[in-house]
């Protein structure tokens, strides 16, 4: 392969004939094209959580080209995460999840710059962390967390495709309070339940292919987010029931009520 580029139309950015190669399923999609793939190529997406949600999700989005991919994630792998987080091999056990997750990406995709963040986002720098990037991806295992990037994304205006698991179930959802008539994650649940009433996964289990969907779907609505594609899930949610195999989508209305994003605003900071 050598390295002559194409140029598209209206000033969209070149690919390279490696490139060319690499996506040609991308671009034969009437949809995606060239200019798409230039514009999943010039995104800048942070996953929150390399775990069950987003080893997949990860995976796709480096897969897919897009251009600078961050991870977030302050824990070490452990052999039980790896019936599920398939960004990991047993050899990568006792290592820092975004360091073994950026090797896994790299070698998967070395044209995608990955950002490694170990650390554990809070109040104090969530603003930071999530302001080198174009949409965020919330594959944390916490209502804290979800709570957090949820204001946080608020206020920094930008798109937060959030997605959940349990068991046998999840759902996803992209929240863009800060629109007009397009609720946020407060819509849903107004506050966090109280520490320990809510049990994680170690304590309930979660099926590692239920994960897997639930990674998968989020990865494809950030494609979406990115390249422009179809209709998002803005003001919807979908639930997941892996037992049955069942979808379902529902419409998300914004709370008037809302504390964050309502008529009359309580909330006027990242709450964390």
């Amino acid at each position: 392969m050598g390295d002559k580029a194409t140029v598209w139309p209206y000033g969209i950015t070149m690919l390279s004939d490696d490139e060319l190669d690499r996506y040609a399923r991308h671009l034969v999609l009437r949809e995606v094209g060239g200019p798409g793939q230039a514009r999943i190529r010039a995104a800048k997406v942070l996953i929150v959580g390399a775990g069950g949600l987003g080893s997949p999700a990860a995976l796709y989005l480096a897969a897919a080209g897009i251009g600078r991919l961050g991870l977030v994630d302050d824990d070490v792998v452990s052999l039980s995460n790896l019936q599920r987080q398939i960004l990991f091999r047993t050899k990568d056990v006792g290592r820092p999840k975004v360091e073994a997750g950026a090797e896994g990406l790299k070698a998967l995709n070395p044209g995608v710059q990955i950002d490694s963040h170990n650390v554990r986002i809070t109040a104090a720098n969530a603003m930071e962390l999530i302001a080198g990037y174009d949409v965020i991806a919330d594959g944390s295992d916490n209502f804290a967390t979800r709570f957090l990037l949820n204001d946080a994304c608020y206020f920094a205006k930008k798109p937060l495709v959030s997605a959940a698991v349990t068991e046998f179930e999840g759902q996803l959802a992209t929240y863009k309070g800060y629109e007009p008539d397009c609720p946020c994650y407060r819509c849903l649940f107004a506050a966090p339940p109280p520490p320990g009433s809510v049990p994680n996964c170690s304590e309930t289990g979660v099926l590692g292919a239920a994960a897997g969907v639930m990674g998968s779907l989020q990865a494809l609505e950030v494609l979406k987010e990115v390249a422009g594609l179809g209709t998002g899930l803005a003001g919807k949610i979908l639930t997941y029931k892996a037992l049955s195999a069942e979808f379902r989508t529902a419409r998300l209305p914004r709370d008037p009520a809302c504390a964050l994003c309502g008529n009359a605003p309580t909330i006027h900071g990242i709450q964390g």
